[in-house]
């Protein structure tokens, strides 16, 4: 039509291929919550038994708490469902906090909390694998982050980990504040088989998986380590990975450091 301006070729092709962008975009975050999601099913059989457990607990000492009437052995039953309930909380707890969607909001965060946090859901299945840990965090220590964040990257490591290990493993954890360079730092370390040299240039590559298909056919969706780099880039933080064949794989997260937030007073080494 005459005086109207028609949209040229080169316009279009831009708007179309910004909305690819923003489509892909889209498929992307949700790609990495199914992930996430994932991390959490890994641990569902584990989870479950832990469960059965402590309704175990509570049953039996419900029924010994009605077929005793002295106060020492009511107490006694009272005290142990009170803790077996509890424990139930903290897992539940754990589990919602781990699998909503949060904001990307970075603020002081407590990485021996987030850490103790993930143990919650990660102890019974690494309990039935025989897995040892050894936890080395003697104080805590704050860094820039966002907590929920930093949590899925810990699932990721300690589950890959895991599965790189056969029974009797060491998990080995470390948190360690490096002030002089500005760090705080977690580590998470394991005694299974180790990344070939070859492997490790794309282990942070999207879909790159080295793991292989288990007996129900099902390996890794190498969104896992992908996810771990875009959200420690996301925190101007860095990733390091040691691995030696045969002997196992360290991976050392580096997030910027923060000073206890004022009002909180660090009590671990009381």
């Amino acid at each position: 039509m005459d005086g109207m301006e028609q949209p040229s070729p080169m316009s279009e092709q831009q708007d179309q291929v910004q909305q690819l962008e923003e489509h892909l975009k889209q498929l992307e975050e949700q790609l990495f919550q199914a992930q996430k999601l994932s991390s959490v099913g890994a641990l569902a059989s584990s989870i479950t038994h832990e469960f059965n457990n402590i309704l175990t607990t509570v049953i039996n000492y419900a029924r010994m708490g009605l077929r005793h009437t002295d106060e020492a052995t009511r107490t006694k039953s009272f005290e142990r469902i009170l803790a077996a309930g509890q424990r139930a909380s903290r897992i539940t707890t754990g589990m919602l906090a781990y699998a909503r969607n949060s904001s990307d909001r970075q603020e002081p965060t407590d990485l021996k909390r987030l850490l103790d946090d993930v143990l919650v859901l990660v102890q019974k299945d690494l309990q039935m694998h025989r897995i040892v840990v050894d936890l080395d965090a003697p104080r805590s220590v704050w860094a820039i982050a966002n907590g929920s964040q930093i949590q899925q990257m810990l699932m990721n490591l300690i589950v890959n980990a895991r599965q790189a290990m056969n029974e009797h493993g060491r998990l080995k954890l470390v948190i360690r504040d490096n002030p002089g360079e500005g760090w705080a730092e977690i580590s998470v370390g394991d005694t299974g088989c180790g990344i070939p040299a070859e492997q490790l240039p794309h282990i942070f590559d999207t879909f790159y998986t080295t793991k292989t298909a288990d007996a129900r056919g099902q390996g890794g969706t190498g969104l896992g380590l992908s996810l771990c780099r875009r959200i420690i880039e996301s925190h101007q933080g860095r990733i390091r990975v040691e691995s030696h064949v045969g002997q196992g794989t360290t991976f050392t997260l580096k997030l910027p450091r923060s000073e206890s937030p004022a009002g909180l007073i660090d009590t671990s080494a009381a």
